[in-house]
This record gives C-alpha cells, sequence and structure tokens, in this order.
C-alpha cells in the first residue's frame, strides 16, 4: 500500500495494514452514510475490528478524515497526471476540476469541512502536503491548456481551485438541485462575458 502526501507513516506489518484499509473503507461508508454524525465504534464494528485497533490507527475523527483526503488526493493526482496526455488541454483541465469539485462535496460535505477546519499539527502537516500535491497538479494542467489550448494567460491555479471548491460547497447546500454543480461549472468554462469599462451613470 503506498503512503497519502504527507502523512509520514512507516511500514507497517501486512496485518495492521489490511486493518487500517478495512478502517478507511469502513469510515467511508459509515460518512457517506451519517455525515458528521457518524460513530466511531460503529466504524470499527463494520471494519470488524475492535474500538481499541481502531484508536491505535486513528486516534479521533479528524485523524480518520485526513487519512481518507491524503488517499483521495493521490488518486486526483494519478488521475491528473494521465489528463496530461489527453489531446484536448482545455478538456483535461474540465475534467480534473469536476473531479476535485466531486471530490470537494464527498462524505455529505465533510471532506471540504475538514480542508477548512482548524488543524492539528500533526494533521496540519498532511493537510498541507495534500494542498501542494493538489496544487502542483493543478498548475501543471492549466499550464498546458495555458500554452496548447484556451484557457486564460492570467488565470491563477490558486484561484481557479478555491473557485471550484466554492462551486463545489454551492451544490452542497442545495441537495435537491442535483445539476447545479456542472451547470456552475460550466460557468468557468464559458465564463460571463463584461465590458472592460464600465459606462458611466448619466
Amino acid at each position: 500500500m503506498k503512503s497519502s502526501p504527507g502523512d509520514g507513516r512507516r511500514p507497517q506489518r501486512a496485518d495492521a495494514r489490511d486493518n487500517r484499509d478495512r478502517l478507511l473503507q469502513a469510515a467511508r461508508a459509515e460518512f457517506d452514510e451519517q455525515g458528521p454524525h457518524a460513530s466511531l465504534n460503529k466504524i470499527a464494528q463494520r471494519a470488524g475490528v475492535g474500538p481499541g485497533t481502531l484508536y491505535r490507527h486513528f486516534p479521533n475523527v479528524h485523524a480518520l478524515l485526513v487519512a481518507i483526503i491524503g488517499g483521495d488526493v493521490e488518486v486526483l493526482c494519478a488521475q491528473g497526471r494521465e489528463l496530461l496526455e489527453h489531446p484536448s488541454p482545455d478538456e483535461a483541465l474540465r475534467i480534473w476540476l469536476r473531479a476535485i469539485a466531486r471530490h470537494a462535496t464527498a462524505m455529505r460535505g465533510l471532506v471540504a469541512t475538514e480542508m477548512i477546519a482548524q488543524p492539528t499539527t500533526e494533521t496540519s502537516t498532511a493537510l498541507a502536503a495534500c494542498h501542494q500535491a493538489i496544487h502542483a497538479t493543478g498548475t501543471a494542467l492549466l499550464g498546458r491548456a495555458q500554452h496548447h489550448g484556451n484557457a486564460p494567460a492570467q488565470l491563477d491555479i490558486a484561484d481557479l481551485l478555491m473557485l471550484t471548491n466554492a462551486i463545489a460547497w454551492a451544490s452542497e447546500q442545495t441537495p435537491a438541485d442535483a445539476g447545479l454543480l456542472d451547470r456552475l461549472l460550466a460557468l468557468i468554462n464559458t465564463g460571463v462575458p463584461y465590458p472592460h469599462h464600465h459606462e458611466s451613470r448619466k
């Protein structure tokens, strides 16, 4: 099993790795169903391990969520590297930003909440590594779209990611509108035309 960005873990025995993987899988399912009301004891039961095993790997909910986010970021960055070979740089960037938005709404919005929560020293290091990995991947995709596609030269990846996460948050707050996320993401692609100089009122 690969380590997630910035987790700093030492190699584990096979049984410990297996327990950790089952806990992460169970936690994701529990968070998907219960959101912030997920129970650590139920996660342990779902994984088929005792509470002590859970707490040895993850002392609290925050540590558990950070571990899940780290694994997801690893997948998102791998997808981004593959998209660097996509024949359309613009489409590659769009596909990846949609994946970022979907990730931000995962587990009933807990991913987005955790990314802006007050971190501990240990988890802040892991989350910082996640941010850096996403930023680096996005920079590569955006740069390719700027040089070989139609992305504006002045567009900054930090602004683009912030806008994407804001769109994800808005979508999460309006669950009844299933198409909102894609409609708002489309605005990034098409833009909203406006005059460079506002006419003064007379």
